[in-house]
């Protein structure tokens, strides 16, 4: 689950998180003043430095004067997503670049990553297009988008095999079949954002009840997806009617998520800074196993998010080798063992059998955390990469 939506209050920072800085180069056209919103976020403020700025790659060069741990995000006027970043620390500052088109925006921070966050109205204008890119990075996004499409079309037999089993009453069916249900999702988590309200409704966890059930959200009583029927198998150890309606909910909901693919918001900047921020996610929330919590497949997951996140990379590696050949190194290197330490966990090698993460120790979940940071830090600058023109 991305801890990225205003209603979930995402896990707590880890020092490298709050290290973690995604800059620009002066040759990006995002290093421009006019490019460039200085946010200044306290416990009680949001200020920014302009309120109109033109369309394009805009930079938003974010400080936390507060005492409190923070994010701050830019959204489309219903919410959802443009870009973010997580876990400001108190008297730290981060960079975060994205691109947009014309229109109304607004910036919001969250101190205590809690609540909707205090927001400022802003307006880009430049009558709706951004400047020109480099067509590798629009053949990026188009091979990404056939990606999320195939991962999208490849879960719904998946998913109705679950759902199936849910309805049957048959549990141990149902047991088998739910990590492989949810394996093209978690590989597009990276753009999870993009889709809309989708991601609350097929994963949202029980935690996310607990801290955004205020607002009127995400309460027990309309809590859906994989999570919800993960504590019925698991911890109830029995299957209601309630979750027969769940079921067919869940594929309700992924066959709304299949067909807004098509149609969703994707930038190289939104491939990139996602990447970074499921990875940010998987080091500070998902390796203390809060994810799976009952199913202990957490490492299923974490395989698929890392896959998710280098398809991003590799799709956009062609331009950011161009600009910043050492960053690729670096990269490709964090990746391969990332990809190996995972791998030690494997029952199967041919197959998406992982170790019960209940069986994996304390010692060996830091292992992971810390080469999950390793490569989350070479990969927040993916993104300023990608926009720096020579």
């Amino acid at each position: 689950m991305r801890a990225v939506r205003l209603s979930v209050v995402t896990a707590a920072a880890t020092a490298a998180a709050l290290a973690a800085v995604t800059g620009c180069t002066e040759k990006s056209d995002a290093s421009s003043d006019d490019h460039v919103v200085e946010v200044t976020a306290t416990d009680t403020k949001c200020e920014v430095s302009k309120k109109e700025f033109p369309a394009g790659h805009v930079q938003l060069d974010v400080t936390n004067k507060g005492s409190k741990v923070t994010e701050v995000y830019l959204l489309f006027p219903d919410d959802r997503i443009v870009t973010e970043r997580e876990n400001i620390g108190p008297g730290t500052r981060q960079k975060v670049t994205a691109e947009v088109k014309a229109g109304d925006y607004r910036i919001a921070c969250k101190p205590g990553m809690k609540g909707k966050g205090i927001r400022q109205d802003v307006t880009v204008t430049g009558g709706g297009k951004v400047a020109k890119r480099d067509p590798r990075l629009d053949a990026a996004v188009a091979s990404y988008r056939s990606y999320a499409q195939e991962q999208a079309d490849e879960t719904l037999p998946k998913a109705k095999v679950f759902a199936d089993a849910v309805k049957a009453g048959d549990i141990e069916a149902a047991k088998k079949a739910y990590a492989t249900s949810r394996i093209g999702w978690e590989r597009t988590e990276p753009v999870a954002e993009s889709f809309g309200d989708i991601d609350p409704k097929v994963d949202l966890r029980e935690d996310g009840l607990e801290e955004g059930g205020g607002d009127g959200k995400n309460t027990e009583k309309d809590w859906t997806g994989w999570h919800r029927l993960e504590r019925s198998l698991w911890k109830d150890k029995k299957l209601t009617d309630r979750d027969s309606e769940l079921a067919d909910q869940l594929i309700k909901d992924l066959t709304d998520w299949q067909n807004r693919v098509g149609k969703a918001e994707i930038t190289p900047t939104s491939m990139a800074n996602g990447a970074k921020e499921l990875l940010d996610e998987v080091a500070t929330g998902k390796v203390t196993g809060e994810e799976e919590r009952y199913s202990h497949t957490d490492l299923v997951d974490f395989k698929a998010n890392v896959e998710g996140a280098e398809k991003s990379y590799e799709l956009l590696k062609p331009v950011a080798k161009e600009n910043d050949a050492a960053l690729v190194i670096e990269l490709d290197k964090q990746f391969a063992a990332l990809d190996a330490l995972l791998d030690q966990y494997r029952e199967d090698t041919a197959s998406y059998d992982f170790t019960s993460y209940d069986k994996v120790g304390k010692a060996d979940r830091k292992e992971l955390s810390d080469a999950v940071n390793a490569l989350a830090e070479p990969l927040s600058k993916l993104a300023a990469a990608v926009v720096t023109t020579k």
